[in-house]
């Protein structure tokens, strides 16, 4: 992954999947509508040459035999897979008279455009906001992915920012909470193994599971899912008891620290061993290892979204770099996402000048219950009968996938989905439109995990008849009436204007530079100069009612919170459906390369647990509770705990042996205080199959 291309030609991009690291790419160019070799870019100083396998192989998904070529009309049963080809023109006819015809019965929110992060260029995955809002149709709540870690880090903070992500290699202690980095942004790893060889820094892991990342700690913390508050409080009982606090600090910059350190007073290594399952020895050598070394660089991932007590977990985590006062030093504070430094104006984008806030908010992880007919869900409002998807597959990657799938089989939902392959939510289309990839359009993105705005300008044409989510919406629009000057724009202009309403360089600017770096300066990404809130304090005692809509029974103060889908005598093992290596949600697991290193759908179970249930390595195995059961394969695994069960996802539903993926098994009920899926958060059982 890291040697220099040799190619002499080749273009520069952004890596445009769900991932925070958001890298520089390099992208061997050979001929019009082909690429070659992917490399991470070297003179990114975040990226620094490095990218994930999958990326690195890109040309293996973008010229797959099974990408889709062009419009599709559906002629059989939803889900048998039966199509013909049609024109484009018919394809967007047909749809745009069917949301038409919805709308005339049910009124306009019957209508629900639905997207994620299959792509996270701004205009390609955004747009469809436009058209949400120009034609006043439902909108989303966006909840699938990392509403409840935000919520968390910013009830503290006040601002979704931190320490430069750079500063890692410059830390005496990384702390990869929450996050598989390995798996999922490897860049963090860069960064931290940096500061191991260069400052000798221990490199800590706070996860379920040994996994890929955890092998390369100095120290892994294997606690129980959903647990991770109460070693937060531990910790920050110790720092207080054997005089690693920071009170100097804790008093300039922080609200509610008595109150704090009274309510720890009984949240000791003792009280927390018992809820972690750590020794609390462990906890206590954490704790004393935070103070020593208080140069310490906290990286809280996304682990702590796919859990029901998500958001009071990540602020009791952030709130460690209070106790310590880590904030103050380069290389130590707390980091979760960046996403406040970019600043950007998405009126354009977005269509934000044509909102009506009166319209409906819909739950994006509600979807099952949504096309169900669950009054709750539907806001008490008309029924979904028309649905818009791009950018992602529901069917399989919502929670309650029984349920989705249910939904989706009505007879009276029309649905249009603009893809890339045929994935099991296209497969339930009544149109299907055949998508671009990144490096057959132009877009901007912005890097979360990082700190950079890059160009991702258009390299190679696109195979058959592909079309960008941008020329889709503004196809859409002529026919419904749609009235925004963004519809009449190409997608590097709204690139242009809108980098130009949000004061960043312009796109010429940026073919030169190939990113910008928006980082703000050291005193402003460390809070040295307060924090967000009006007071300029850190809230150690959040207002949690502030954060959403529902606050019920939030703890004042950080806390292990049992709000999560606890183990019972009847579902006595808790499920983590965490990210596999070789796979991004549902994308590259139609690549035979990710096939391969995956194998198969697999629960790892320990031994101890294996043994009392009769199963041996290999065997199959059957997983279940009230929402469905999953038939897969048992691997033996001592890196849990007992009681716990990890499935590496996300597999499509067709690679299970009865076609039902891990997803029947999550939950789609709202977590606090502002929505979320618990995918790591799933009380089962487990019986030989």
């Amino acid at each position: 992954m890291n040697a220099p291309l040799t190619s002499k030609t080749f273009g520069y991009s952004a890596c445009p999947h769900d991932c925070p690291s958001t890298c520089a790419l390099e992208i061997e160019l050979l001929g019009p509508d082909r690429i070659g070799r992917v490399r991470g870019a070297a003179a990114n100083e975040y990226t620094a040459g490095v990218i994930c396998a999958k990326v690195a192989r890109y040309a293996e998904r973008a010229h797959h035999s099974e990408r889709l070529l062009y419009p599709l009309r559906r002629t059989g049963p939803k889900g048998s897979g039966q199509f013909t080809r049609i024109s484009w023109d018919e394809a967007l006819d047909h749809t745009a008279e069917a949301f038409r015809a919805a709308a005339a019965r049910y009124g306009s929110e019957t209508v629900w455009p639905y997207y994620y992060a299959g792509t996270m260029g701004l205009v390609q995955r955004d747009g469809i906001n436009r058209l949400r809002h120009a034609l006043r149709y439902s909108g989303q709540h966006s909840t699938i992915c990392v509403t409840l870690a935000r919520a968390g880090y910013i009830a503290g903070t006040g601002a979704l920012r931190g320490p430069d992500p750079r500063e890692m290699a410059l830390s005496d202690c990384v702390v990869i909470w929450g996050t598989n980095a390995v798996h999922t942004q490897v860049n963090v790893m860069t960064h931290a193994v940096r500061a191991r060889k260069e400052r000798g820094a221990k490199i800590v892991v706070i996860d379920p599971y040994r996994n890929a990342t955890a092998e390369q700690a100095d120290m892994h913390l294997m606690l129980r899912p959903g647990t991770d508050g109460a070693l937060a409080c531990a910790v920050m009982h110790v720092l207080f008891r054997d005089g690693f606090a920071d009170r100097d600090y804790l008093d300039r910059y922080t609200s509610g620290a008595t109150e704090l350190e009274r309510h720890l007073q009984d949240r000791t290594p003792d009280w927390a061993a018992a809820i972690t399952g750590l020794a609390a020895d462990e906890i206590t050598a954490f704790a004393h290892l935070l103070g020593e070394r208080k140069r310490h660089y906290l990286r809280l991932g996304y682990g702590f979204s796919r859990s029901r007590n998500g958001a009071v977990n990540m602020h009791a985590a952030t709130s460690i770099a209070c106790v310590t006062g880590a904030w103050q030093l380069e290389g130590a504070g707390a980091f979760h996402n960046n996403g406040a430094i970019f600043h950007w104006d998405k009126t354009l984008i977005d269509g934000l000048d044509v909102m009506d806030p009166k319209i409906r908010m819909l739950d994006q992880s509600q979807i099952g219950p949504i096309l169900c007919g669950d009054p709750q869900a539907l806001r008490h409002g008309p029924p979904v009968t028309a649905l818009l998807v791009q950018s992602t597959n529901p069917v399989e990657v919502a929670p309650d996938s029984n349920l989705v799938r249910r939904g989706f089989e009505r007879d009276d939902l029309f649905v249009c989905v603009h893809e890339q392959f045929m994935t099991a939510t296209a497969k339930m289309a009544d149109i299907v439109l055949p998508a671009t990839m990144f490096t057959e359009h132009d877009d901007i993105y912005q890097a979360g995990g990082q700190q950079s705005i890059l160009l991702g300008p258009k390299l190679v044409e696109a195979p058959g008849e592909a079309r960008e989510n941008h020329a889709v919406i503004s196809g859409l629009a002529r026919r419904l009436g749609a009235e925004h000057p963004g519809f009449g724009m190409t997608a590097l202009e709204i690139v242009e204007a809108t980098l130009k309403a949000s004061g960043w360089p312009d796109v010429e600017t940026l073919r030169r530079q190939r990113w910008h770096d928006c980082q703000p300066g050291f005193r402003e990404s460390h809070f040295l100069d307060g924090f967000g809130w009006p007071d300029g304090k850190f809230r150690l005692a959040p207002d949690w009612a502030a954060m959403g809509p529902d606050a019920t029974g939030m703890p004042a103060l950080p806390d292990h919170w049992t709000s999560i889908e606890a183990a019972s005598p009847t579902l006595p093992f808790r499920l983590v459906t965490a990210p596999a290596r070789n796979f991004l949600n549902t994308s590259f697991t139609e690549t035979p390369t990710s096939q391969g290193r995956e194998g198969r759908p697999t629960a790892f179970l320990h031994p101890e647990d294996a043994a009392g249930l009769s199963i041996a390595d290999g065997d199959a195995v059957r997983l279940g509770n009230g929402r469905g059961t999953v038939k897969l394969h048992a691997k033996l695994f001592d890196g849990v705990q007992r009681g716990v069960v990890i499935v590496e996802s996300i597999w499509p539903h067709a690679a299970f042996e009865e076609g039902i993926g891990i997803n029947a098994l999550t939950g789609a009920d709202a977590a606090r205080p502002n929505g979320g899926a618990a995918f790591h958060d799933t009380a089962i059982w487990v019986r030989a199959a």
